[in-house]
C-alpha cells in the first residue's frame, strides 16, 4: 500500500476544521476561530493524530495565494477614495498608535526594534472576513458607517501589501547597515515594474482573453482560466520579481477585476478559496505551540490589550476628532478589535525571513483565538454603548460640535442657495438617486439629505441641493425646511435609521407626507406609527420583479403580465392583513 500523505493531510485538515467550525459556530464563535482549533488540535505540539506540517505549509501557501487573489479581485479604488477622508487618516492613525505600542512591548520582552515592528504591523491590521460577518449580523453592511469601516481596512490591506514588499530586503540587510536603503530602493523599482506590466499590459491583455474564454460558453474552460490567472501571476511575481506570492496573486486580482467577466470570475473561483482559506487557517493553527506561550505570558497578555483596547480606543478617538458621527466611530472601533488573515500571511512571511521568531507566530495565532472568539460581543456591546453617550449632555454637545464642524462650510453655502423645496430626498444610494432624478423630471428640485461628505460636495459642485448630515436630528432638517416641504422621502434601508428621521420630521412637519422604504412587510406598523403615509417594501418588489422577468421571459401577454404582477404585489401587501400603510 503506496503513501498518500497530501491525500491523508487534506482529509484530516478538513475534516478537523469541520468539526470544529460547526462546534464554533454553534457556540455563536467565528467558524475561524474553529479552523484555528482544528489546526492546534491535529498539530505536532498538541496529543493525537498528527499531520504532516510540510504539507499543510504547502497547501496554505494556495489559501494565501486565492485569498489576495480575492482581495484584489473586489478592490475598488472608486470606493476608497469615496470614504478617503475618514479610512486615510484613521487607518494611518491607527495602525500607527498600534505598531509604536507593540513595538514598544516588544523591545521591553527582549526583542529587537524592527522585530517588534513587523509584530506591531501584524497586529494593527484587523480581519476583512470577521469585519464583514459582525456587519452583516448587524445590518451595518450597506449603511455609510459600514462603507467607512470596509474602507478602513481595505487600506490597512494596502498598507500591509507594501510592508510585504519590504520584508525581504530587511531580511537581507539585518534591518541596519549601508545596503539597507540601496535595497529596499532596487526591491520598490522591481514592484514598480511589476505594477506597470500588471496595470498596462496585463489590463488589456487579460481583460480581452478572459471575455474570449467566456464567449465559449465552457464553464469549466473558464474557471481553469481564473484559476491559472491567479497561481501563474502569483508564480511569475515571485520567481522573476521577486516579490511576494500574496503581492503577485493581489495584483492579478486587480487585472482580473478590471474584465467585463469579473462578477462570474469572482463567482467560480469563491469555492476553491473558500476551501484554500479553510487550508490556511488549519495551518497557522498547526504550527501553534502553546508551551512557548507559558514562556512569554505577559507579552500574549499585553498584545491582546493593544487589540482589544489601544486599537478600539484610537479608532473611536480619530474618527470623532475628525468630525463623523458616533454611530460610525463606534462602529469602526468595534470592527477592529481583532486581528485575522493579513497578521497570519505577514507573520509566516516574516518567520520563513528570519524576521521574527516562533513565539511571535504563536502570539499571534493566540491573540487571533481569543479577539475573533470575544469581537461579537465587543461589537454588540459597542452598538449598545450609543443611546447611553448620547444621553451624556457635555459629550453630546461635544459630538455635535465636532460633527457639525466637518460639514458646516459645505451646510453654509447650501443653506444661502436653498429655496423651499417641494420634496426632501433622505439618502443618496441607487433608490436616492432614482427618486431625484424622476422629480427632476417634472421640475421639482428636491433637497438631499447625505451623510457621507464628499457625496455632499460633489452634489454641491452639480449645482443641486444637497446637505451634510444626520436627517434624525432636527436641526439639519430645519435647515432643508422640511417644513416648507410637501414630501419627504426616506431611501435607507435599515428600518431604526428611516422611524427616527419620520419622527423628527413629523415633529416640525406634522402635516409633510412621507414616503419610506423599508426592507420587511413586518416592519409596517412601525412606519404607520411613526407617520409614515407611504411605506414600501423591497421584500414585495423584489417577488414583484422576479415574477415579471419570469413571465416576460416566457412570452406572456403584456397585459396579462400587468394583471398577475398586481396580484404578487397585492398577495403580499399589508392591505390582505387590513395594515394597509397608503393613504
Amino acid at each position: 500500500m503506496h503513501e498518500i500523505p497530501l491525500i491523508t493531510t487534506i482529509a484530516l485538515a478538513l475534516s478537523a476544521a469541520l468539526v470544529c467550525g460547526l462546534l464554533a459556530r454553534r457556540i455563536g464563535l467565528s467558524p475561524i476561530v474553529g479552523y484555528l482549533l482544528a489546526g492546534v488540535f491535529i498539530g505536532p505540539h498538541t496529543p493525537g493524530v498528527v499531520g504532516d506540517t510540510r504539507i499543510a505549509a504547502e497547501l496554505s501557501e494556495l489559501g494565501v495565494i486565492l485569498l489576495m487573489f480575492g482581495v484584489g479581485l473586489h478592490f475598488s479604488l472608486k470606493e476608497l477614495l469615496a470614504v478617503r477622508w475618514i479610512a486615510v487618516p484613521g487607518a494611518l492613525g491607527q495602525s500607527t498608535a498600534a505598531t509604536l505600542a507593540c513595538t514598544g512591548l516588544a523591545v521591553l520582552a527582549g526583542w529587537t526594534w524592527h522585530t517588534g515592528l513587523i509584530l506591531g504591523i501584524a497586529v494593527s491590521v484587523a480581519s476583512t472576513v470577521v469585519l464583514l460577518r459582525a456587519l452583516m449580523d448587524h445590518g451595518q453592511l450597506d449603511t455609510p458607517e459600514g462603507h467607512a469601516a470596509v474602507g478602513w481596512l481595505i487600506f490597512e490591506d494596502i498598507i500591509t501589501v507594501l510592508v510585504l514588499v519590504l520584508l525581504p530586503p530587511l531580511a537581507a540587510t539585518g534591518g541596519n547597515g549601508p545596503g539597507l536603503w540601496q535595497t529596499i530602493g532596487v526591491a520598490m523599482l522591481k514592484l514598480a515594474v511589476l505594477t506597470a506590466i500588471m496595470l498596462l499590459a496585463g489590463a488589456r491583455f487579460v481583460p480581452w482573453l478572459l471575455l474570449r474564454i467566456a464567449r465559449l460558453r465552457s464553464r469549466e474552460l473558464f474557471t481553469l482560466s481564473v484559476i491559472v490567472m491567479a497561481i501563474c501571476v502569483a508564480t511569475v511575481s515571485y520567481v522573476a520579481f521577486g516579490a511576494s506570492l500574496a503581492l503577485g496573486a493581489f495584483l492579478g486580482g486587480m487585472v482580473v477585476g478590471q474584465s467585463k467577466v469579473s462578477d462570474a470570475a469572482a463567482a467560480d473561483v469563491l469555492p476553491m478559496r473558500n476551501v484554500f482559506a479553510i487550508l490556511f487557517f488549519v495551518a497557522v493553527g498547526m504550527l501553534f505551540d502553546y508551551h512557548t506561550l507559558l514562556e512569554a505570558p505577559i507579552l500574549v497578555l499585553g498584545v491582546l490589550a493593544i487589540i482589544l483596547l489601544v486599537k478600539p480606543l484610537a479608532a473611536l478617538a480619530i474618527v470623532v476628532v475628525i468630525g463623523h458621527p458616533l454611530r460610525t466611530a463606534l462602529t469602526v472601533a468595534a470592527g477592529l478589535a481583532q486581528i485575522g488573515e493579513f497578521s497570519f500571511i505577514l507573520g509566516d512571511r516574516a518567520r520563513s525571513l528570519g524576521l521574527m521568531p516562533a513565539i511571535g507566530s504563536n502570539v499571534l495565532v493566540a491573540a487571533a483565538i481569543v479577539s475573533i472568539s470575544l469581537n461579537p460581543l465587543i461589537f454588540r456591546g459597542m452598538l449598545q454603548l450609543e443611546p447611553t453617550l448620547k444621553r451624556t449632555p457635555w459629550l453630546a454637545r461635544w459630538l455635535a460640535t465636532r460633527s457639525e464642524k466637518l460639514g458646516a462650510r459645505a451646510n453654509e453655502l447650501a443653506t444661502k442657495s436653498i429655496k423651499d423645496p417641494g420634496a426632501i430626498v433622505i439618502g443618496y444610494g441607487p433608490v436616492g438617486k432614482t427618486v431625484t432624478r424622476l422629480l427632476e423630471q417634472f421640475d421639482i428640485n428636491p433637497t438631499i439629505i447625505e451623510t457621507n461628505i464628499d457625496v455632499v460636495l460633489e452634489l454641491q459642485r452639480r449645482g443641486k441641493q444637497a446637505l451634510f448630515g444626520d436627517a434624525s436630528r432636527e436641526d439639519i432638517l430645519r435647515t432643508a425646511r422640511v417644513n416648507a416641504a410637501a414630501y419627504l422621502v426616506v431611501t435607507v434601508p435599515q428600518a431604526e435609521v428611516s422611524l427616527r428621521v419620520i419622527q423628527a420630521a413629523r415633529e416640525i412637519a406634522p402635516v409633510i407626507r412621507v414616503l419610506a422604504r423599508a426592507e420587511y412587510i413586518n416592519q409596517g406598523e412601525q412606519f404607520r406609527e411613526a407617520g409614515a403615509a407611504i411605506v414600501r417594501y423591497d421584500e414585495t418588489e423584489s417577488a414583484a420583479a422576479l415574477a415579471e422577468a419570469l413571465l416576460r421571459d416566457i412570452d406572456v401577454p403584456a397585459d396579462r403580465i400587468d394583471t398577475l404582477v398586481s396580484s404578487v404585489r397585492n398577495e403580499l401587501s399589508p392591505r390582505a392583513s387590513g395594515r394597509e400603510l397608503t393613504d
